[in-house]
């Protein structure tokens, strides 16, 4: 994502497209106008990512008719290039930018306006005491069908990330971990991921009794003969990221590390092959944690089997026993069975995948067997 425009010919196609369903999404449900600040959201829609700040800068979004952008005049010059996308609201350091909302909505009594999650509440209810009488909602159910379905184009952006980590892994497992600090591998990785032109927004390192706490904090522990190493890491290409985790292990391991690693990967292909147009979230779970559960290591799942995965790391949907939602063409998730022995080991073993019409397909293809490095 970049919060600048450069240059004067930019597509603004793809951002119409959406900003547009959307609007149908308003009025398939009744809404009158969306609210969206600086998020991913706001980057879906509009194609400007900006900062958080104090500074009010927020799509409005009727359900029919011009979108506006509410933003700080000190900004406005970094939004002139999308004004074919939505009208500018531009205010001054001495107004109050939800004042300009309010008048810009005009009378609102019974009227639904639809909030996203990303909106500072110190806007939200300012703008709830200068825009009386509407009715304030969540707007995930308006933005969560947008968003889950994944375009062909944004699905290749996601295979070209998982496939620039896939690059950087395979360099990685080709030198010894032994001897470097948790914080030394991650970063090792880290460089080797931003060198295939991805920027870096997560990494975990953890080894030994650390590899059993799932986000566990790389810290300054040393990497030792016989340890469980996990990796869990991503990079983003244009806004959309990579989500990969990988476990080796330094020097021969045990009959139990290879029963557990076994266990783990074979609920990974059980997870992937339930994967179908139509199949429920929480079965694509309970795949994976029945045969997890029938090895004897049911307790040792510590958490969901994964999460969608697009301009935020963690999005819609779930797949966590007891959401029923129906998986479609284009969701885009993570495949992410683990086994967690308190103070001893941790195994997970984690892939991008996206929900075909025919069944999953993998959007990273690093090794997934045993590697034992030194």
């Amino acid at each position: 994502m970049t919060a600048t425009d450069t240059g004067s010919a930019i597509d603004l196609s793809i951002n119409k497209d959406r900003l547009s369903r959307a609007q149908a999404e308003l009025a398939r449900q009744g809404v009158d106008y969306l609210l969206v600040g600086i998020s991913s959201d706001l980057f879906y829609l509009f194609g400007y990512e900006g900062h958080a700040s104090e500074r009010l800068t927020m799509l409005v979004l009727p359900r029919s008719g011009a979108a506006a952008v509410v933003v700080p005049k000190l900004e406005s010059p970094l939004l002139r290039s999308r004004e074919a996308l939505a009208g500018l609201l531009v205010w001054e350091e001495t107004e109050a930018p939800t004042a300009l909302v309010a008048c810009h909505i005009g009378d609102a009594v019974g009227k639904t306006i639809a909030v996203n999650d990303h909106l500072y509440s110190s806007f939200l209810l300012k703008l709830q005491d200068a825009i009386p009488g509407a009715s304030w909602i969540s707007a995930n159910d308006t933005l969560k069908p947008l968003r889950m379905i994944k375009d062909a184009r944004e699905v290749e952006l996601l295979l070209e990330a998982g496939r620039r980590t896939d690059v950087a892994w395979e360099e990685f497992i080709a030198s010894p971990l032994s001897g470097l600090t948790e914080t030394q591998a991650m970063e090792r990785l880290v460089a080797l991921t931003r060198a295939q032109g991805l920027d870096i927004g997560f990494g975990i390192c953890a080894s030994g009794p650390n590899a059993a706490s799932p986000h566990h904090h790389s810290g300054d522990r040393v990497i030792k003969h016989g340890d469980s190493v996990v990796f869990d890491w991503g990079g983003t290409l244009e806004g959309y990221t990579s989500d990969v985790t990988r476990t080796v292990h330094v020097g021969e391991p045990d009959e139990e590390f290879r029963r557990v690693y076994a266990t783990v990967l074979a609920a990974n292909q059980a997870a992937l092959d339930a994967v179908k147009p139509g199949v429920a979230c929480q079965e694509v779970d309970r795949a994976a944690r029945t045969l997890i559960s029938d090895a004897g290591y049911g307790n040792a799942f510590l958490h969901r089997l994964g999460h969608g995965l697009g301009l935020d790391v963690h999005e819609e949907p779930y797949l966590v026993e007891g959401n029923t939602m129906p998986l479609a063409a284009g969701m885009v998730f993570s495949d992410e069975p683990g086994i967690y022995l308190a103070g001893r080991l941790g195994v997970r073993i984690e892939d991008a995948v996206v929900c075909t019409e025919t069944g999953g397909m993998r959007l990273n293809e690093a090794t997934r067997e045993l590697v034992v490095v030194g």
